[in-house]
């Protein structure tokens, strides 16, 4: 009796159990039809979100770092507020690094993962940050057609680009030029170097000897023809003059320190002889800015026209840079948009990258940058900003110096590398060791680390 009791317990159990598996499966069937559901909706949404709709009731929060002074954030907010139009559910924080402290700022934000969801990286940035894997394959934006990618001058997206994919877009591309004082000029009774280019007789040497005749006064008084440094840590202009002799600071491959060569040499000598001999370059750790009126010719990307357009107490202009035997031959920098692969809103981080990047975005900051769209840089947005030089001496300078310009690759040990070269004009500026000295030092602490 106790045996049949229990089969029939036994009996009713599983039945029991049958009845639950599969008001289960019924229910998993729901819940998975749901989720399809869901997916099939969020898709849909992540399509309205790409194409500028986004869901007004979700905010999402973007993160934006920049270098850029006062001025450059002050348009990029404005900038905001108009894509804020389009993107009502996307808000974006600005926030700028120094230039000097940014590259090392990224790293410690990497290193925390903290990075924020889309920036400003320089030339010099890119490789490494590509080496880290750090940067998110934007590709994809080539097959917006309303983007017109085919608008950017091709060239300008190479630093960008690795085993066929895009990791970012360009906003600047600036050939190095020369600001000069027209008034110095004028006062030394010397003919323009615009004038003297046109003419194909800007080179070095007159360049040098225009500094001579510059100069004037003492101690604090003193006007100094020439200056090739931003700041005493900005050394890479001076690769002009090697460039536009046939030689350069490093192999294209940049796998080897190349300016132990004659070029290098009178490189240094003749930044030697401007500080020393002429006095027509200010000794390092001085700080003499153009816009003090002390400085004849200074030497930066075009990018400081945005400074320059601020002075009113003398008359400027801007020339191409001095010709060696092989032309003029100007550094180009260029700094673009990367979109970091750990960013948590990545559809919406390219709806950005492509406002900025796109033609509105890139006729907003050519007030201050050179821009790699074709379109304008040759339109009157560009050319005819207030206090701009005229456009005739912007496309002398600039636009026609464009094709002549040499862009200077990255190095994944490029912190090192340029602090090595820093301790080699220090002891050039203290005047510890002669060009020839100073050179052979500099190869044998900078080979290497480019073989790293």
């Amino acid at each position: 009796m106790k045996h049949q009791n229990e089969g029939a317990y036994k009996k009713t159990l599983t039945s029991k159990l049958r009845r639950l598996w599969s008001a289960a499966l019924v229910l998993s069937l729901a819940v998975l039809a749901a989720a399809c559901g869901n997916d099939a909706g969020q898709n849909a949404q992540s399509q309205n979100d790409r194409s500028g709709a986004g869901n007004a009731d979700k905010t999402v929060e973007l993160k934006f770092l920049t270098w850029g002074n006062e001025a450059h954030l002050d348009l990029y907010k404005s900038l905001l507020d108009k894509f804020h139009q389009t993107h009502p559910n996307i808000r974006v924080t600005i926030d700028s690094v120094p230039f000097a402290d940014y590259q090392q700022k990224i790293s410690v934000l990497a290193a925390g993962r903290e990075l924020p969801d889309i920036a400003w990286a320089a030339e010099r940035m890119v490789p490494q940050f590509m080496a880290n894997g750090i940067l998110m394959d934007v590709s994809d934006v080539a097959n917006d057609s309303a983007f017109q990618m085919d608008d950017f001058i091709p060239s300008t997206l190479d630093l960008f680009r690795k085993d066929g994919k895009l990791y970012g877009l360009p906003f600047s591309t600036p050939p190095s030029v020369m600001f000069y004082n027209q008034d110095l000029f004028e006062q030394a009774g010397l003919e323009s170097p615009n004038e003297l280019a046109k003419q194909g007789k800007w080179t070095w040497e007159e360049f040098e000897k225009a500094a001579k005749a510059i100069s004037s006064g003492t101690g604090a008084d003193r006007v100094y023809g020439a200056n090739f440094f931003r700041d005493w840590t900005n050394w890479i202009l001076l690769s002009s003059y090697s460039w536009s002799n046939g030689s350069g600071p490093f192999d294209k491959e940049m796998t080897k320190f190349t300016w132990n060569d004659e070029h290098g040499v009178a490189t240094l000598k003749m930044l030697q002889r401007m500080m020393f001999v002429d006095e027509s370059h200010p000794k390092a750790g001085e700080q003499i800015s153009f816009e003090s009126g002390k400085i004849g010719m200074f030497f930066d990307v075009y990018s400081y026209v945005s400074k320059a357009r601020a002075i009113t107490d003398f008359k400027w202009n801007i020339a191409p840079m001095p010709s060696g035997k092989q032309g003029a031959v100007p550094m180009l920098g260029q700094a673009g948009y990367v979109i970091f692969k750990d960013t948590k809103h990545p559809n919406e981080a390219k709806e950005l990258l492509k406002f900025f990047a796109g033609q509105e975005g890139i006729e907003a900051t050519s007030t201050f940058f050179v821009p790699p769209r074709l379109s304008v840089l040759n339109s009157d947005v560009f050319l005819n900003q207030p206090n701009n030089p005229d456009p005739e001496f912007i496309r002398q300078s600039v636009i026609d110096e464009m094709p002549k310009a040499r862009f200077q690759p990255g190095h994944v040990q490029w912190q090192k590398i340029d602090s090595e070269i820093l301790a080699g004009f220090d002891m050039l500026f203290g005047q510890i060791a002669e060009p020839e000295e100073v050179l052979q030092w500099m190869e044998e602490k900078v080979n290497p680390l480019m073989q790293q």
